[in-house]
């Protein structure tokens, strides 16, 4: 699986600024849009200029934007016609993540990622509630509307100093059995999913998505590495939203807040340039400060609304990466390491 580099202040000196303004342009646009689910537009576009590095790329910019609606929106249908056979959904659910999770494995290829995560939200929405399904399909087409109108925005903005494109290099799969290693994580996936489906709700699928972030991974190594960073980041960007909710309630005005939102982000943004730990830790704080704030918008309690994230992340996390490392061992015979193949695109 791909991950971004460090983005180098050299090439992108403004790098922070631009990550800071879009998150918070994006949050505007979310509170106007969908007050009660702010959250879901800024952590999309935060995501997606946290992830761009050289000069501004319109495939990621709007080709990133596009395939999310249009993935969202094919497995909202499938999940709405599955619905009513609910062994049926969950044989294809499960054949879509292992599928996807043996893309990743194989090529590297993101679309895998991308796919997991609509499937999972789609069938866990839709096994509870189809309008609730529905309305977070409209959410997230609404908040790929506004990635792409604002990412294009900040680069002329903001552009970067750098004229080069970023080469992208993905790491292609080593090992072989990607179909079993790819089934052993979406067989995981699927037990978590399962127990969203029929034990806890749909509040919780935080769980599901933490366990597919770490899944990604293919080695034990990069695994556990994955659990800790997600895990870390978690507190990271819960404290930071904590701090900006108290700080606005001292004058709880929305240029307030926005200015605050724009302040959180820009250190995390910089951390991200100049920080001790990955750079991906503080881009996944910056989605959790994003996700605690718009929860605290939303009429929740902040520090339960952290709390929560903090054991679903964990829980989540943790599970996937022993239930994984378990099956391989008990399956897969040990393998001495191959080098590593890379291809780039």
């Amino acid at each position: 699986m791909f991950v971004a580099p460090r983005p180098l202040a050299a090439d992108d000196p403004q790098f922070a600024v631009r990550l800071a303004l879009a998150t918070t342009l994006a949050y505007a646009l979310g509170l106007w849009l969908r007050p009660t689910m702010p959250m879901i537009a800024p952590a999309l576009t935060a995501g997606i200029v946290a992830g761009m590095r050289g000069r501004f790329d319109p495939l990621k910019a709007v080709g990133g934007p596009i395939t999310m609606a249009v993935v969202m929106s094919a497995m909202a249908l499938l999940v709405a016609m599955l619905r009513d056979f609910p062994a049926v959904m969950i044989i294809v659910v499960g054949a879509i993540y292992t599928a996807s999770y043996t893309l990743i494995l194989r090529t590297g290829n993101p679309m895998g990622m991308l796919i997991l995560v609509a499937s999972a939200l789609m069938s866990i929405m839709g096994m509870n509630s189809v309008p609730g399904m529905t309305y977070l399909r409209d959410v997230f087409i609404e908040g790929a509307a506004v990635a792409l109108g604002v990412i294009p925005l900040v680069y002329v903005l903001l552009p970067p100093a750098t004229r080069a494109k970023a080469v992208e290099v993905y790491p292609l799969g080593s090992g072989g059995r990607f179909w079993l290693r790819g089934a052993i994580r979406g067989a995981v996936l699927l037990l978590l999913t399962g127990w969203l489906y029929t034990v806890v709700n749909e509040s919780n699928m935080m769980l599901a998505v933490a366990a597919i972030f770490v899944m990604v991974f293919p080695t034990r190594e990069r695994l556990w590495a994955e659990a800790r960073q997600r895990i870390h980041a978690t507190v990271l960007g819960g404290g930071v939203a904590l701090v900006i909710l108290a700080a606005a309630t001292f004058s709880a005005h929305l240029p307030n807040l926005m200015a605050l939102i724009f302040l959180g982000a820009l250190l995390l943004g910089h951390r991200m340039v100049v920080g001790r730990q990955p750079p991906m830790v503080y881009q996944y704080a910056l989605s959790a400060m994003v996700a605690v704030v718009g929860a605290a918008l939303s009429a929740k309690a902040p520090l339960d609304t952290v709390l929560l994230r903090i054991g679903l992340t964990m829980g989540g996390a943790i599970v996937a990466a022993m239930l994984t490392s378990l099956l391989e061992s008990l399956l897969l015979q040990p393998q001495t390491d191959a080098p590593v193949i890379t291809k780039v695109l």
